[in-house]
């Protein structure tokens, strides 16, 4: 093995001669040009499906991947990008033939033998191996592959996939998934999506899941570990898959979970996807919890607003995506308030009480009225808890200017119009004036934008 991986690193630093494409075919671009993390992602091609083969070895922290990624290119494409952080490579085949590559960070470079047209499809198959690393984020946070004692807390948010799987690592190349994980038996495996089987020979277990929604890459996972898994059927049909580490304590909140869906897709519109649930570990050095698709993880038991933050990021967040990274309040702004409003309906502190509450607060204090929530400015405040707090308040104050029919008819709307899709601030904007039929520039500047406690709206 050895020897075969050196042959296949000479091959990737010299390119082979029917590796250089004539005319008319152009490199995708090293990124997208987010401007918080612009090498994110890679362009020239759209992913439509990922198929992940893992072994995992949790004593050795070492684990074995195949990964076949279906994409259509959308330029003519002499090379393009794949994001990958370590691992060694022993095949890289594009369309069933090698082709040559090189590592620069994590930008994994591929030419393919000959020119993709625009248009094409095809697919890509990468062997790799090695330790999947933990990535540290500019706010100190980690994502990754984190190992815990029985097994590993897998999170992406924003640029912990490449710490795992070649993947097109930017939250606007949705695709599908399928997932196939063999680890030790007696361990649990709990991805995206359905639970299409498990099976255990010679003392190891494969479980296999599917996603069939479109899914950002930073919301997949395959956190494993000992779990007590209870697979229920909820109101319509969707089954529910809760997964808890025996370690913790009671379980009551977790019943709330049916509810909690419920309520939301009574004022947000239809739960948008196949599958519902969620994972709990006994992770508490990670230090929060993350909406993955379809079963948000937690690092430790969450309590009620925890639980009802997460499950609403189903709707925004993972369905209704933002484009760029500086549009998170869109996801955590509308999270908060979605707290607040599960409080309200259950006969506890109303959104107008959380709002009346914090808003209460001396405009001095910087740190809690900035950064503005449109703006974070650097990967180190985005997720500043103005993001999340006066992101909701946001919402809270446009529900006071437009009235309730009003307010509640524009996030429905905006879940609906732009289900499994994404989206910036100018179309939430845009969508709110239509619906109110008044003009919220200078209302939605003066939260989103401007620094400081916001007056005069």
């Amino acid at each position: 093995m050895p020897r075969l991986r050196l042959i296949v690193v000479l091959l990737a630093l010299v390119p082979p001669a029917w590796s250089q494409n004539p005319g008319g075919f152009t490199p995708g671009a090293a990124g997208l040009g987010d401007p918080l993390y612009p090498l994110a992602g890679n362009g020239g091609y759209d992913v439509e499906h990922y198929a992940l083969t893992l072994d995992y070895q949790p004593a050795t922290n070492h684990l074995v991947g195949t990964a076949e990624i279906r994409a259509r290119a959308t330029q003519g494409l002499s090379r393009f990008d794949l994001d990958l952080r370590g691992f060694a490579l022993t095949r890289l085949l594009v369309d069933g033939r090698a082709a040559s590559f090189t590592r620069s960070g994590q930008e994994l470079v591929v030419t393919p033998r000959k020119g993709i047209p625009a248009g094409k499809a095809f697919t890509v198959i990468i062997d790799y191996a090695g330790t999947p690393e933990v990535v540290t984020d500019p706010d100190a946070s980690i994502e990754g592959w984190i190992p815990t004692r029985d097994g590993a807390f897998v999170v992406g948010e924003p640029q912990g996939s490449p710490a795992w799987y070649p993947v097109n690592d930017n939250p606007r190349d949705k695709a599908s998934y399928d997932f196939r994980v063999t680890v030790p038996a007696g361990l649990t495996v709990m991805a995206n999506g359905v639970l299409v089987s498990s099976a255990t020979s010679g003392g190891r277990t494969t479980w296999v899941w599917h996603a069939a929604e479109p899914m950002a890459p930073y919301l997949s996972t395959v956190t494993l570990g000992v779990f007590d898994l209870s697979v229920t059927t909820l109101a319509g049909g969707t089954p529910s898959y809760v997964a808890v580490d025996p370690q913790l304590g009671s379980t009551a909140v977790l019943a709330k979970l049916p509810d909690i869906l419920a309520f939301y897709s009574s004022i947000y519109g239809p739960y948008p996807f196949a599958a519902a649930g969620a994972i709990v570990d006994d992770a508490r050095f990670v230090g929060y919890a993350l909406e993955t698709q379809t079963k948000p993880v937690f690092d430790r038991m969450p309590d009620e607003a925890t639980l009802a933050h997460e499950l609403s990021h189903q709707w925004f967040g993972d369905s209704v995506t933002l484009i760029q990274w500086p549009d998170l309040w869109l996801h955590e702004g509308f999270a908060t308030w979605s707290e607040w409003i599960w409080s309200e309906h259950n006969g506890g502190q109303s959104a107008q009480g959380f709002f009346d509450q914090l808003y209460s607060r001396s405009g001095s204090v910087d740190a809690f009225w900035n950064p503005p929530p449109g703006n974070p400015g650097s990967p180190a405040l985005l997720f500043s808890a103005s993001v999340y707090l006066r992101g909701g308040m946001t919402l809270q104050a446009l529900r006071q200017r437009v009235g309730d029919p009003t307010f509640f008819r524009i996030l429905s709307d905006w879940a609906a119009e732009n289900r499994h899709g994404n989206v910036d601030t100018p179309r939430f904007i845009a969508l709110a004036e239509r619906d109110a039929g008044l003009s919220l520039a200078h209302f939605f500047d003066v939260w989103l934008y401007q620094l400081g406690k916001p007056v005069g709206w």
